[in-house]
């Protein structure tokens, strides 16, 4: 059987653990405050979860339609820290638009 994002079915739908493990938590900033008035809300995501996935889980957490889902992968900085060398996670933020007349409440964490 072929794999791929292009061979799933659109009505496959996630359960409510995967649901609440792909969304971590919405983004508070002033940014995506500014962007809520187009009726837009900015969540930090999985890196392993894809577009479908992620409009599963705010329709099935949230209980909104969404329009369209668009990712933005941050790459981790090099950095040091008392004479060693690390690198900072890489994050995954999703920014989410959802149908006129509809909202979220981000004030409340998932």
């Amino acid at each position: 059987m072929k794999r791929g994002w292009y061979y799933l079915n659109t009505k496959d739908t996630i359960s409510d653990a995967t649901a609440f493990d792909l969304i971590k938590k919405p983004i508070i900033t002033e940014k995506s405050t500014k962007i809520g008035q187009f009726g837009q809300v900015v969540f930090e995501v999985a890196l392993s979860s894809n577009k479908r996935q992620i409009k599963q889980a705010i329709e099935k957490i949230y209980k909104v339609n969404v329009l369209n889902v668009n990712t933005i992968v941050s790459k981790g900085k090099n950095v040091f820290f008392k004479g060693r060398k690390g690198k900072r996670a890489d994050k995954k933020k999703a920014i989410v638009a959802i149908k006129e007349g509809q909202f979220i409440d981000v004030s409340t964490e998932v």
